[in-house]
């Protein structure tokens, strides 16, 4: 299962924003897809400095009614590709920003493949070409080495690669999809934030974010920000700051 886009929650001009704190138990479980827009933008301040601890950060897009399946239309629903057209101007700028501001793009196999056979052969644009450029991390007990685009295969155990990683100095570590893997994640405290795009439509069946037996965390609502094409997003933190 493949989602969205994930976006860095920055105030670009004329966008409203908020913080709202709060608290909720929520079970998530995020997937990623992204649009293969070609951005004409200037690199944003700060980025490739490194400031202290990495962070990791995922997302996903869901509809009103909770589907999270194939918002980017690849090909695994009929009715896929319902998040493309809210991926407008200001959503692209955010997630190249976010994109820009993170030194490892991390997946699981399903994403990793479905990305590479979309994306690898794009190219042009600051984000695509930053997509195309990121070190990207992908956790998979079938794939081997070498692996394409850029890519390098984690060994040993995920939970002890990812804590290590997080301990170094250096920008984030940006995830997109992989349900599993943010699960896994989520049950050892590793993830520093959640961006959940709300998108206004009802498209009636498809994986939902919230199912039966997921991993139960309580987070606190940090930032709202409604974008120009009526997608909500919502950026949530861990209650208790991740190991």
């Amino acid at each position: 299962m493949l989602l969205a886009a994930a976006l860095v929650v920055l105030h670009l001009p004329g966008l409203p924003l908020r913080a709202a704190p709060g608290h909720c138990t929520v079970v998530v479980q995020m997937d990623a897809s992204m649009a293969d827009a070609a951005l004409d933008v200037e690199d944003p301040p700060g980025a490739g400095e490194e400031s202290g601890m990495r962070k990791l950060s995922v997302s996903t897009l869901v509809t009103l009614d909770g589907v999270i399946q194939d918002p980017g239309g690849f090909g695994e629903t009929e009715q896929g590709g319902w998040g493309n057209p809210y991926f407008t101007e200001d959503a692209q700028q955010d997630a190249y920003e976010h994109l820009m501001a993170s030194d490892y793009f991390l997946c699981g196999r399903v994403t990793y493949e479905l990305l590479l056979k979309t994306w690898a052969k794009i190219k042009g644009g600051p984000y695509l070409d930053r997509m195309n450029s990121i070190p990207k991390l992908v956790a998979s007990r079938t794939l081997t080495e070498p692996l394409a685009w850029n890519a390098t295969l984690i060994k040993g155990d995920v939970v002890e690669e990812i804590a290590r990683l997080k301990k170094e100095p250096g920008n984030g570590i940006e995830m997109y999809g992989s349900a599993a893997l943010m699960q896994t994640l989520m049950e050892h405290d590793l993830i520093d934030e959640y961006r959940i795009w709300v998108h206004p439509l009802v498209i009636g069946r498809g994986k939902r974010l919230f199912t039966e037996g997921g991993h139960n965390t309580e987070l606190q609502l940090a930032v709202t920000k409604t974008l120009s094409s009526g997608v909500v997003t919502l950026t949530y933190t861990p209650a208790i700051a991740p190991a």
